[in-house]
């Protein structure tokens, strides 16, 4: 029976100006038939004799079928495609091969032999992360313009994946790296010594390694995140951190207690808490730490992420923002201005930071042979209604 696709009318010559409703065939697939002795074939009968190929499995056009098309011979289709020859008419045959039958120069093949790739690759420990994005955002396109592509890798802060990374650079996958590892140990900076292509890191590194490094000044940034809450009137003012062991989780600690010591108050160990940068944990960490100590008037989060935990468990609690706790953030994301209420937060360059780590690539992609390059971005404050 022909598929149906919908009902049309049919005038019935019985009867003067009677109607009959009947199915429509799909016309697309199957023929109406013209006679009562005719038979619609089955969807079977149609398909057995079709072959279907998986894409994977199908013959990719090679160099060969290049070469014959042309009438040249295999050596001089590389030569061709490869710029390696200045006889016009065969470049013009060779090319009008290649569009007769369909021939893609394996990208692979060609990087191996050139041992250029054109291809970045971004190495940060959460993709998800707004920060991160921010950095992606100019880096794509500051590459872009210079006709790199931009692969992305999350490590999840894993050492070991981190490490892994650095060890594959060797097999000439990527031209070069941009890392932004959330720790650096003894093994980290031994493998950027080593490195067997050009890499910038985003974050903290010793002065010693000789790769260009692209930093924010975390510790200032906490400073002056602590100092505004002082100055707006908090005294119990409360810290929840990333893992202490991590560069921004250390270098946050520092400013906070940093910024304490210019406001004049005492340090509390017992209202700071260590955790993930992540909301869920800043809302479960808040919630713990405001209901051990009412009295806390302001928490200062590592993160937009870990602040914006905070918010919630507030609202959660019944506490007010700003009038019981003020509330402020680190990296002035997107997501600061959007959250209830609005976020004060201190940025941290996240996309200039991007930029110019993307820069210090090129240039070293270029042949730049200069002594590596060390640039800090300062932070700033944007004080919005959770801390006013």
């Amino acid at each position: 029976t022909a598929a149906v696709t919908g009902w049309h009318r049919r005038l019935d010559g019985a009867g003067a100006g009677a109607v009959q409703w009947q199915p429509t065939p799909r016309k697309r697939f199957l023929a109406v038939p013209r006679s009562s002795s005719e038979t619609v074939p089955t969807y079977a009968a149609l398909t057995a004799t079709r072959r279907w190929t998986p894409v994977s499995q199908r013959r990719r056009p090679t160099i060969h079928e290049v070469a014959k098309v042309a009438g040249v011979s295999i050596s001089s289709v590389s030569r061709a495609l490869n710029g390696n020859t200045s006889n016009a008419d065969m470049v013009d045959r060779v090319n009008a091969a290649v569009r007769e039958v369909g021939y893609v120069p394996s990208v692979v093949a060609q990087s191996l032999k050139t041992r250029h790739t054109g291809q970045v690759a971004f190495a940060m420990e959460d993709i998800g992360n707004a920060a991160y994005l921010e950095m992606v955002r100019r880096i794509q396109p500051t590459l872009r313009d210079e006709g790199y592509r931009l692969l992305l890798h999350s490590t999840g802060a894993d050492v070991e994946d981190e490490l892994g990374v650095l060890a594959s650079l060797s097999q000439n996958y990527v031209d070069g790296l941009i890392l932004c590892p959330l720790r650096v140990t003894d093994r980290h900076v031994e493998a950027l010594r080593q490195t067997a292509v050009p890499v910038v890191v985003i974050g903290l590194l010793p002065d010693d390694v000789p790769v260009d490094n692209v930093r924010a000044d975390s510790r200032v940034g906490a400073r002056l995140a602590v100092e505004h809450l002082a100055e707006a009137g908090a005294r119990r003012i409360a810290f929840i951190d990333g893992p202490l062991d991590t560069v921004p989780g250390q270098a946050r600690y520092d400013g906070y207690r940093s910024g304490l010591a210019a406001a004049g108050l005492e340090p509390d160990d017992a209202i700071v808490r260590f955790t993930d940068f992540q909301f869920e944990a800043g809302r479960q960490t808040a919630r713990e730490l405001l209901t051990a100590h009412p009295d806390v008037d302001a928490v200062l989060g590592a993160n937009d992420l870990i602040a914006m935990g905070v918010l919630h468990a507030l609202r959660e609690l019944g506490r007010d923002v700003p009038g019981d706790v003020r509330v402020v953030g680190m990296d002035d994301t997107p997501l600061a201005a959007t959250s209830f209420p609005p976020l004060s937060s201190v940025s941290l360059g996240s996309a200039d930071r991007g930029r110019i780590a993307a820069e210090l690539l090129l240039r070293r992609l270029d042949g730049d042979d200069a002594p590596p390059e060390r640039v800090t971005v300062p932070p700033s404050l944007t004080v919005r209604e959770s801390s006013r």
